[in-house]
């Protein structure tokens, strides 16, 4: 019913920078928060970003002044853009989105596989 695919990630040097793109797409009715969570190796799934429908952001303290979040609401498309990045940001990033289907009065969490981001020092 809702499709979340990701796209941008790869394999920078440290200092470098990326931007993640995600797409929404199926039977949406409206889409609520949006944004993405970072895996590491062995470590937890944790937030990095997300964003409203009206643009209000809220960012992990670890990626404060280097991310930027945005989103294109008309295009159910949000963006990560990643500044000097570290080799500790090396993780799986996975999107998200708040879904409303056309189907249900109800919101619910959506997912995507995910794209891996590798710094190198």
């Amino acid at each position: 019913q809702v499709q979340v695919v990701e796209s941008g990630g790869g394999l920078v040097q440290a200092g470098g920078s990326l931007r993640l793109s995600c797409v929404v797409s199926g039977s949406i009715f409206s889409i609520n928060d949006m944004g993405w969570y970072g895996q590491a190796p062995g470590k937890q799934r944790e937030l990095v970003a997300y964003i409203t429908p009206g643009g209000t952001t809220n960012y992990a303290n670890s990626v404060k002044g280097r991310f930027t979040i945005s989103r294109d609401n008309a295009k159910n498309t949000v963006y990560l853009q990643m500044d000097s990045l570290k080799p500790e940001d090396t993780a799986v990033y996975y999107c998200y989105a708040n879904v409303r289907t056309l189907f249900t009065s109800k919101f619910a969490n959506y997912w995507g596989q995910g794209t891996q981001v590798t710094v190198s020092s």
